[in-house]
């Protein structure tokens, strides 16, 4: 029988390492959260996908049920209560845990802001025109950015669930943005002319997440990048640090 490994999260560096483990002697389960991020995994032998969000109870019975070798944690940087929850649902299974880590990046000429509320409240003493870049979860805290409907063009991820939270929530449809990444320097570079930003709004996503791209854009734009900060500091493995321990464990 096999040993399991059991990868949760949608980033571009965990994708990778699903490739990578193609050929391991492993059962692979992949978790993530909606049928749009199942739909970017490619299939692969011994992969099983499991498109769902699963509390702590449901993560503890899928490690009694399945007894995987090692949970993997490769969701986004900022999903930290995801992240918490796996971690908590390891230590009460007593089941080997690997945090993928995405190194941050070096944010130079930029504003950096502790978090959402910040971001809102240093638009207010702002004027210009502002685009959003941060997804669709904290869609909510913008609209608290006074004339956000004039002021706020957004982009998200072309899901029906994305474009109805921020219809419901009053953007106006043609400062809505459906696409999915990366996004080169030139396309940062289009959208921000075309809505004629001044301020682009941006998480600390790292490389791997198109933070470069942007901060080189908003440069040659003129723009000013605002930057989210991480809640936290993580403690975790890269990329390569992750893959060499599976192949040294799983080779076969």
């Amino acid at each position: 029988m096999k040993p399991v490994v059991w990868l949760i999260g949608g980033t571009s560096e965990g994708r990778g390492l699903i490739r990578a483990m193609a050929n391991l002697q492993i059962e692979l389960f992949v978790s993530v959260a909606t049928d749009y991020g199942a739909a970017l995994i490619q299939p692969q032998d011994n992969l099983t996908i499991l498109a769902e969000r699963m509390d702590l109870e449901r993560m503890r019975t899928f490690l009694q049920n399945h007894q995987p070798a090692c949970v993997i944690d490769a969701t986004h940087p900022y999903a930290t209560i995801v992240t918490a929850t796996v971690q908590d649902a390891c230590a009460l299974e007593n089941t080997k845990y690997l945090r993928l880590l995405r190194p941050a990046a070096k944010a130079e000429h930029c504003i950096n802001v502790a978090d959402f509320a910040e971001a809102v409240e240093l638009l207010n003493h702002l004027e210009g025109n502002i685009f959003l870049t941060t997804g669709s979860k904290n869609l909510r805290d913008f609209t608290a950015v006074q004339n956000y409907q004039e002021r706020i063009a957004l982009r998200v991820l072309p899901m029906e669930d994305s474009l109805r939270s921020a219809l419901a929530l009053g953007y106006k449809p043609a400062n809505v943005v459906c696409m999915q990444g990366p996004f080169s320097k030139a396309m940062n570079i289009a959208t921000l002319q075309r809505f004629g930003a001044k301020f682009m709004v941006t998480k600390d996503s790292g490389t791997a997440g198109g933070f470069e791209e942007k901060l080189a854009a908003a440069k040659e734009a003129g723009a000013q990048v605002i930057v989210i900060g991480r809640s936290v500091e993580e403690q975790g493995e890269g990329y390569e640090e992750i893959l060499d321990y599976l192949q040294k464990n799983f080779a076969g």
